[in-house]
This record gives C-alpha cells, structure tokens and sequence, in this order.
C-alpha cells in the first residue's frame, strides 16, 4: 500500500520587503502556522514597526510563546543568519533576485533547506486599439504602472500600446502624470506619496538619466518633487526600445 503523509515542514524563516510590510507579514505567516509550523520573520530594515506591532497582537490572541517570532535587523545579518541557519527548515523570500540568489545558495550551503522565492519582475502592460476609451487605458494602465508610487514588484512598467493609438495614448499618459498631486501621504487629497528613502529616490533618479542617456523621450516627470523628502515625479518616456535598461530592468518608482 502506497500514501501521502502530509507534514509541518517544521521551522519557517520569512525575509519580508518594505513595501507592503503588513501583507507581506500576513501572507507568510498564516499559510506556515495553518501547515502546523513555527515561523521567524525578518522584517526588512526600513519598515520593522509593523511587524513587531502585529507580534504583540499574536501575543495578545493567545498564541504560544515562539510560534511566531520576529528578527528585526539588517538582511546581510539577520537575514544571512537565517539563511544559513542548520534548523531552520524553510525559508521563504520576497525582494529581489539578486538577494533571492543569494538566499538559495545559502540554503545549499547549510542543511538543504527548502526555499520559495517571490523576486523582482517588469510586467508587460500591453494595450490594443480595440481595448476601450484611449483615456481611460492611460489611466488604467498608469494605476498599473505607479501603484504604491511604483515600489511593486508585480506593476506593469514595460507599456506596450498598439501603433494605431500610440500618439494618443502617450499624451493623455503625460497630462494624467502632469495632474497626479504629490505630496504628504497624510493628506487625504495627496494621490502620491515619497519613495522609502534616499538610496531608493537615489536609484530611481539614476534609471531615468539612463533613459535619456539611451535615447528614449522623457515626456514628462524626471525630477525630484519639491526640495524635501523622496518625491519623485510621475515619470512617462516614449520611444522606449527594449534593449534599453529603463526597459530591462526593474526600477521600483514612478516610471512608465
């Protein structure tokens, strides 16, 4: 007779982004405790408040003490330490691919762990003249594009528009960016908010001087917001060829 047994895979390390700190918390952790698993998330360094509130609400529900555990802490430390670490018997990731290789080969290294990975990406948007109102897709497809002021691993920054609707759809993409109120996240009437922080705004900058370095047409954006703070622009390039690194590789801001 032949069986599947089903068991917890024991202890779970969870490495977590800074960009939906209290998603991304809830995510790894209620599919390891409903499998029967002890978790450890490390929150990233930029956002660990949120996690280290909700352990006090794990506390407060009457969970176990080290059910759930969190490591606040750098991810070359604390996040290598669990990585590498003999008892930790998953580690699950969320960031981008060149930590998430990192990470599997830490897992190899060790005791073989095993080893999910959500890494970086650069959706493809792509928009057909048959689509609808050529407004509205500029819209649409800018909600896409700038979500969480574009600090989203799944938006849809490579903007494909058909030929037929190309001129259109690129002016009514500028003056939607142009119209878009930046500013405190605070303010109810504020629709984008600041990056991070500064290596983030600092790294963004440097993909849009790449764009027009490389010869795509900056239509609107491009610049830091205001003189405080890590506002950047609502950027829109035209002319944007694939070979192009605006086009190749994940920017993580306000850039379509």
């Amino acid at each position: 007779m032949a069986y599947t047994r089903k068991e917890p895979v024991g202890v779970v390390g969870a490495i977590i982004p800074w960009n939906f700190p209290l998603i991304m918390f809830a995510m790894k952790t209620a599919p390891a405790l409903a499998c029967g698993c002890v978790i450890i998330v490390k929150p990233a360094e930029q956002t660990p408040l949120s996690a280290l509130h909700l352990c006090e609400l794990v506390l407060e529900a009457g969970f176990p003490p080290g059910v759930v555990q969190v490591l606040p802490g750098l991810g070359p430390v604390c996040g290598a330490a669990l990585a590498e670490h003999q008892r930790v018997d998953k580690i699950a990731f969320t960031g981008s691919t060149a930590v998430g290789k990192l990470i599997q080969q830490a897992a190899g290294r060790s005791n073989l762990k095993r080893v999910t990975l959500e890494l970086g990406g650069k959706s493809p948007n792509i928009i057909f003249a048959d689509a609808g109102d050529v407004d509205w897709l500029a819209q649409e497809a800018q909600k896409a594009c700038y979500i969480n002021m574009g600090q989203t691993c799944c938006a849809g920054t490579r903007t494909y528009v058909e030929e037929s609707i190309y001129d259109k759809f690129v002016a009514a993409s500028r003056s939607h960016a142009m119209n878009i109120t930046v500013g405190d996240p605070s303010n109810p009437n504020t629709a984008h908010g600041p990056q991070i922080d500064e290596k983030q705004f600092n790294k963004i900058l440097g993909y849009i001087e790449s764009g027009t370095q490389e010869g795509a047409v900056l239509e609107c954006g491009g610049h830091r917001h205001g003189n405080k703070g890590y506002f950047v622009e609502p950027t829109v390039f035209s002319n944007v060829t694939d070979n192009m690194k605006i086009a190749r590789e994940e920017i993580f801001g306000p850039v379509q």
